[in-house]
């Protein structure tokens, strides 16, 4: 089958490798659709931390936002699964530490991360090869652009819930890229006022056209109180400013990722008696974007700005994006 491989910083190309098999517990699916973001991005370019601490190395199969059919199933897998359409869980633990049977599978310290660290290749290819119990059906209504939008929906919906807001309070979202839109809309499904932060006004102008109103420079924000903050950008300077807004006895929730590090003052966090919640994974919201997109609450189509072939995407790595107003550009390995 066809797949795109990273085989170096900054070198992506499309190579036949072998069709995957299931094994014991696993399925194979026929991918459909598979959206790239901003951990792809520095995994071709070679920022990503985990290719410095040795988690992912070179040659390494992307995709972790994918949807598909089911096509064969392993041994200890049910025949029922053949023909359904899935997503999938990133994040697959070991199964047997203290902290997957907590339920935290996510950061299990032998975590497999799909398409990201070495040890399951990605679904940037024709079919991809996952555990049986990382699946997520996918209902009638949730068609192949969102299906592959269920994964970042899933953080999204974490740093919603992690913001602990009630219908009318207001949030701060930070970055208006794909997780930052999605944190506002389903903040706003969920009845709160959203306000976002963009570096600049061209970066304003699709939360806008998506009808949110509330939309500034940093230097524009308005003087308000902010009931919570979600911080979904990648500048090092955003956390501070995060927690600097935010209203005391409140929270403030960190997403977004900056290649230098970030610094936070704790006397800051201590004295305004702030909760800082840090969002790793999708895996605890997957069912409720499913169900969000499922019953129109949440529609994130508007986001990709295209779908391109596996071909097309190594230019898209290499800096040449399609044309498209949406921050996330999807795949279709069937073209």
């Amino acid at each position: 089958m066809r797949a795109l491989v990273l085989t170096g910083p900054g070198k992506a190309e499309v190579q036949d490798v072998p069709a995957p098999s299931p094994g014991n517990d696993q399925v194979v699916v026929d991918v459909e659709r598979v959206g790239v973001c901003g951990t792809d991005m520095e995994l071709f370019s070679g920022e990503m931390s985990y290719l410095h601490t040795g988690a992912s190395s070179y040659p390494l199969r992307l995709g972790h936002e994918w949807c598909g059919t089911v096509t064969a199933v392993g041994a200890g897998v049910g025949e029922s699964w053949v023909g359904r359409r899935v997503t999938g869980d990133t994040m697959i633990g070991c199964g047997h530490c203290r902290r997957c049977e907590q339920g935290r599978h996510w950061v299990c310290e032998q975590r497999f991360e799909l398409g990201i660290r070495d040890g399951l290749p990605g679904a940037l290819a024709e079919q991809v090869a996952v555990p049986a119990a990382y699946l997520h059906a996918l209902p009638d209504p949730v068609d192949a652009t969102l299906g592959a939008l269920v994964e970042p929906g899933g953080n999204a919906l974490r740093c919603v819930q992690a913001a602990q807001l009630s219908p009318g309070e207001r949030l701060l979202v930070l970055g208006t890229g794909t997780i930052g839109l999605l944190v506002a809309m389903f903040a706003r499904a969920g009845g709160a006022e959203v306000h976002l932060i963009g570096r600049g006004d061209d970066d304003l102008a699709l939360p806008k056209s998506l009808g949110f109103g509330h939309a500034w420079t940093r230097t524009a924000l308005p003087d308000l109180p902010w009931d919570a903050v979600v911080d979904a950008s990648t500048g090092a300077e955003m956390p501070p400013f995060a927690l600097d807004r935010v209203e005391p006895g409140r929270r403030v929730v960190y997403i977004g990722l900056s290649v230098p590090p970030s610094l936070v003052d704790t006397r800051d966090l201590v004295l305004k008696d702030v909760t800082a919640v840090g969002v790793l994974g999708a895996s605890a919201g997957l069912a409720g974007a499913i169900n969000a997109y499922a019953d129109g609450s949440v529609d994130p189509r508007p986001l990709v700005a295209a779908t391109v072939t596996l071909d097309e995407i190594v230019d898209v790595f290499a800096g040449r994006r399609p044309p498209g107003t949406g921050p996330k550009v999807h795949v279709d390995p069937r073209l």
